[in-house]
């Protein structure tokens, strides 16, 4: 057999030319770093609040984003860019997400964190490194007005940095740039376009028995002891906003896309599948300070099984298609409650479907992240259409929700409607649905 060969022979050239090219480039880089600007060179947060400065560096340091920056990598943006804290990030001190920011608490160590030995390294922060005010203000993405990146941004003094080391600082405005959503702005706050953005500006409602999310109830009909299952395969995502950044609570304008598939099975031996809907939609909306609105188009179509027809031969299948116009108003009087209303009206109908349908409805669910041990959530629901004489069904669902920091839940519960069915294939049979309900909401 023969053994290998040794393969450090074979690392030393390229070992050997690494090390020329460094002796030869590292002191090139070392004078341009030592020739930079006094602008552009990254101020050092140093512990006791106060700022390191370079040679010729103003007394007054300046912090990117008009506030002191969040440096805490927990709260790190995943990409590896380091923003300014948000809104929502400060949710759990009852902050109000739709509010002006006012006040945050930022912890003691923020202004000091760029130089712990003990954090990793994010883009320009971490064990004796110092914030890269550059690289920060990129990521935010701001104007640049009159050739100075950092001419919208308010020099801080000595009391400000000590408000910063006591653990409490109260963000200055700033005169808004163009793309400021008013006269006034937080820098963190400011309206850009972004392609496939965080989160959704006009959430799909609670009790809403047909609403783009993935989820299932169990459920009992009346006095029938046979048990029915409920699913609903889909989702919501953002293709294009202009408007903030916070995934949580973001404002401004977004086109999203939707799709689902509603299957009903039984609960019996065989499983059957009875009747499946599918829905799909482009939905614009936009959301700004406790309001939200929505304005948009779904496609609904319902479809018997096969298996339905086999066991109960004399059922006739409809073809129930809606070709449907949406607008949707809601309101926030607190970040934990909506009320809203929506107008649909259909341009294509057939199979029994009539233009015309309401919804309205009621909603109490925590804004903030909830931790481990959630937080309660209830809602109720009202459905009407015309093809019922403007009749419809009411739902409510109540129980406890966990809520994580891009906005999106996950809620268990109880389930109970009255009215018409949920499925189109049935829309002229009267349920009384009771059970309960697993959903996950973005």
């Amino acid at each position: 057999m023969r053994c290998p060969s040794p393969a450090i022979p074979y690392l030393l050239p390229p070992l050997a030319l690494a090390i020329a090219t460094a002796t030869v480039v590292l002191p090139e880089v070392q004078a341009q770093v030592q020739a930079m600007p006094p602008t552009m060179a990254p101020p050092a947060a140093a512990e006791g609040g106060q700022w390191d400065r370079g040679p010729g560096e103003s007394p007054a340091a300046r912090i990117t984003g008009a506030r002191a920056v969040h440096l805490d990598p927990v709260n790190a943006d995943p990409s590896g860019v380091v923003r300014p804290a948000s809104a929502s990030m400060y949710r759990d001190n009852a902050a109000q997400p739709y509010s002006d920011p006012g006040e945050y608490s930022f912890p003691a160590a923020d202004a000091r964190t760029a130089n712990r030995d003990d954090l990793p390294s994010y883009d320009g922060i971490g064990p004796n490194r110092t914030v890269d005010q550059s690289v920060l203000q990129r990521s935010l993405d701001l104007p640049s007005p009159g050739g100075d990146p950092t001419s919208h941004i308010p020099a801080l003094g000595g009391g400000d940095l000590s408000a910063i080391s006591a653990g409490r600082y109260d963000p200055p405005l700033v005169s808004a740039p163009a793309t400021c959503a008013g006269p006034s702005c937080y820098a963190d706050r400011c309206w850009t376009w972004q392609l496939v953005p965080d989160g959704v500006l006009y959430k799909s409602y609670i009790a809403g028995p047909q609403e783009p999310r993935l989820g299932a109830t169990w459920f009992q009909v009346g006095d029938d002891t046979d048990w029915y299952w409920d699913s609903t395969v889909g989702t919501r995502v953002g293709l294009l906003r202009y408007g903030s950044r916070d995934a949580a609570w973001a404002e401004g304008w977004q086109l999203d896309a939707e799709g689902a598939a509603y299957p009903r099975l039984t609960l019996d031996e065989y499983r059957d599948l009875v009747s499946s809907d599918f829905r799909f939609g482009f939905p614009l909306t936009y959301r700004s300070g406790p309001w939200e609105a929505k304005f948009g188009y779904y496609h609904l179509s319902s479809h018997l099984a096969d298996e339905y027809l086999e066991r109960y031969p004399d059922a006739s299948r409809i073809n129930f298609v809606r070709e449907t116009l949406t607008l949707g108003l809601g309101w926030r009087p607190h970040p934990d409650w909506r009320l809203y209303s929506e107008a649909g009206y259909a341009v294509y109908a057939k199979g029994g479907s009539k233009p015309w349908e309401f919804q309205f409805g009621a909603e109490y669910s925590p804004a903030g992240p909830t931790g481990f041990w959630g937080a309660p959530f209830i809602a109720v629901n009202g459905h009407l259409r015309e093809e019922n004489d403007f009749g419809g069904n009411v739902t409510a669902r109540a129980g406890l929700q966990w809520r994580g920091r891009t906005g999106n839940a996950l809620r268990f519960g109880g389930h109970y409607l009255n009215g018409t069915s949920n499925q189109y294939q049935f829309f002229q049979t009267h349920e009384e649905q009771i059970g309960v309900g697993l959903w996950y909401d973005y």
